[in-house]
């Protein structure tokens, strides 16, 4: 990556664990595509619920050549992401397929549907 990821906390402390995940997942994406200029990622927990549990959302903002990528979607009905880490998962395994889809639309490589 050209930027280091930046790494936004809300409503949460701050953790070196989760951290080390979000960079994981980080070099993950750069797998799939090398000439990432910038990813920003947010975790919170907007919802603070005693009996149910507090759920974590973890929004992903990548910037490529050609284009911006945005993996901002809420899981309020996902009781799975209880887990900070879970969350973090989720997004970056959706912000994968966003970018790979970025990448072949980039090549030309959509599949096309005969009728």
């Amino acid at each position: 990556m050209q930027v280091p990821v930046q790494i936004t906390f809300r409503d949460i402390p701050s953790s070196e664990a989760i951290e080390a995940r979000i960079h994981e997942e980080a070099e993950k994406l750069e797998k799939i595509h090398d000439n990432i200029t910038s990813c920003r990622v947010v975790i919170e927990s907007p919802h603070h619920s005693h009996k149910k549990g507090n759920l974590y959302h973890t929004a992903i903002y990548l910037s490529v050549p050609g284009g911006d990528i945005e993996v901002t979607k809420d899981n309020r009905k996902d009781r799975t992401h209880e887990d900070a880490y879970i969350s973090i998962r989720d997004s970056f395994r959706e912000a994968a397929r966003q970018l790979t889809s970025h990448l072949d639309k980039r090549r030309n490589q959509v599949k096309t549907h005969t009728s």
